[in-house]
């Protein structure tokens, strides 16, 4: 991933924890966001919940079903934007997208364990993989609409 043996295997390490036991994948009762997202071409699917309240994300869940990659992001994503204002919520996406693009950790935004998903960016079929919980997180956020008034959002929409 980056060139240090002991590093890429500590980011495979906190990739398969976060895929064997993902943070914050269940169905949020009380949210007041919502989008589905899917990737067609591997069968990833994501639906993305969240309650935000005086502009900040109070708390978000997953659910879904897909490969180890799209599960571990979104895993690592929800620990992240819970208690952020929306506004640094959707500023990690683009920072996050920007990863992805580049190979490279995003200057100005400290992701943390996130940047263990660096190496995805040499794969550019993975990083729709890896993406998918993040494009679908941010249009649950710029909605700003209750759940039933959502569409679901495929990622023939979506900018990867």
């Amino acid at each position: 991933m980056v060139g240090d043996p002991g590093l890429d295997e500590l980011y495979r390490e906190i990739i398969l924890e976060h895929y064997r036991s993902p943070k914050r994948k269940r169905h949020l009762e009380a949210h007041n966001r919502h989008a589905d997202g899917s990737n067609p071409l591997c069968g990833d699917q994501i639906v993305v919940e969240a309650r935000v309240d005086d502009g900040r994300v109070s708390d978000v869940g997953f659910t879904g079903q897909g490969c180890s990659i799209s599960q571990a992001s979104a895993s690592l994503m929800t620990d992240y934007v819970v208690g952020r204002p929306v506004d640094e919520a959707l500023e990690a996406v683009g920072a996050f997208q920007q990863m992805m693009t580049t190979g490279e950790a995003p200057s100005g935004v400290d992701l943390g364990d996130i940047e263990a998903l660096l190496g995805v960016a040499k794969f550019p079929v993975r990083v729709k993989c890896a993406s998918l919980g993040w494009k679908t997180l941010e249009q649950a956020l710029k909605r700003g609409e209750p759940a039933s008034e959502a569409a679901p959002v495929t990622t023939d929409e979506r900018s990867m």
